[in-house]
């Protein structure tokens, strides 16, 4: 098993890599001049030759990405064009409301997928069945922001009880940070849990036709036994990975949802510097994106290796 944890550890190197050249080549091999998109039309010469001189641009490409690279590595992400200050610290600055918001939309998708996936499985083929699939593809088919703003609409500005849009941080208390998360983890939760419900549902379809589970209920067994004991922890692995895959969904998610509820995340500043052609920090916000996602994918990875018994040191 560890072989196998290395050899996925390792792969994720040439990964970042190329994500990396991709980021780099966002700002340098964009069309005109990058200095000119950063400053604006009413930039001065002067002003533009400054730009060009922070970030290297007169240096020849592969220099430059050297540079870039280099200072990366050192959690150096360059310097934000419009507030001057340091993209690593606008980051940091930005993390909590988004961790917070993923950790309750995680935690809430989890809670609502799987039970109602393993209640398909158990009543496949039947109305139960067919409610919970309909859910499922509604979840698919509804954008997040559409679920946001009635979510919002509902519950914010007709029964006032939960806030219509910022964040409360947890340093104010965890309950109010929790207020402030509710509906635009729920809008996240409903399309993430879409896919975790219909892969729980195939993959404890698949367990509950095999002899272990025959013989189990030849036992006598109670069904809840079967369903969670035996059959759950047999459908895990896809289960698991799917939630690993879904979160480069979620990650999508949480930009718009972040925008819809005002919360000051990471996506929210992703935003904001798209808009303001702020390319630092758009650089450094996909990076990290890109490099939290590689990680999620190697824990994926280690719990696949296990659950699943046939993954062996």
């Amino acid at each position: 098993m560890f072989a196998y944890l290395a050899g996925r550890v390792l792969s994720a190197i040439p990964i970042l890599v190329l994500v990396a050249v991709f980021i780099f080549s966002l700002v340098n091999l964009t069309p005109g001049d990058p200095a000119l998109l950063i400053a604006g039309d009413n930039a001065t010469p002067a002003q533009v030759e400054q730009i060009r001189e922070r970030l290297h641009l007169n240096e020849p490409l592969p220099t430059r990405f050297a540079i870039w690279a280099g200072n990366a590595l050192r959690l150096d992400l360059g310097v934000s064009i419009y507030s001057g200050q340091p993209v690593t610290r606008l980051i940091a600055q930005r993390i909590e409301p988004t961790f917070v918001l993923a950790t309750v939309t995680i935690i809430i998708t989890v809670l609502m997928a799987v039970p109602l996936g393993v209640v398909a499985s158990w009543k496949a083929n039947s109305w139960i069945d067919r409610a919970i699939m309909g859910f499922a593809v509604l979840g698919f088919s509804v954008p997040v922001f559409v679920i946001g703003y009635l979510l919002a609409y509902v519950f914010s500005v007709n029964l006032k009880w939960f806030p219509v849009q910022g964040y409360s941080p947890l340093a104010d208390g965890p309950l109010d940070t929790l207020r402030s998360v509710t509906l635009p983890a729920v809008a996240l939760a409903m399309v993430f849990a879409a896919l975790i419900a219909r892969v729980t549902r195939a993959a404890m379809l698949e367990v509950l036709n095999e002899n272990h589970i025959r013989t189990a209920r030849a036992k006598g067994l109670p069904t809840s036994r079967i369903l969670i004991v035996h059959a759950l922890k047999n459908a895990g692995v896809p289960v698991v990975t799917v939630i690993g895959i879904g979160l480069a969904t979620l990650v999508g998610g949480v930009v718009v949802t972040e925008s819809v509820f005002n919360i000051p995340g990471i996506g929210r500043l992703t935003v904001d510097a798209i808009t303001r052609r702020d390319y630092p920090i758009v650089q450094g916000v996909i990076l990290f994106f890109a490099a939290v996602l590689i990680i999620i994918n190697v824990l994926v990875d280690m719990s696949y290796a296990l659950l699943d018994p046939r993954v062996k040191g």
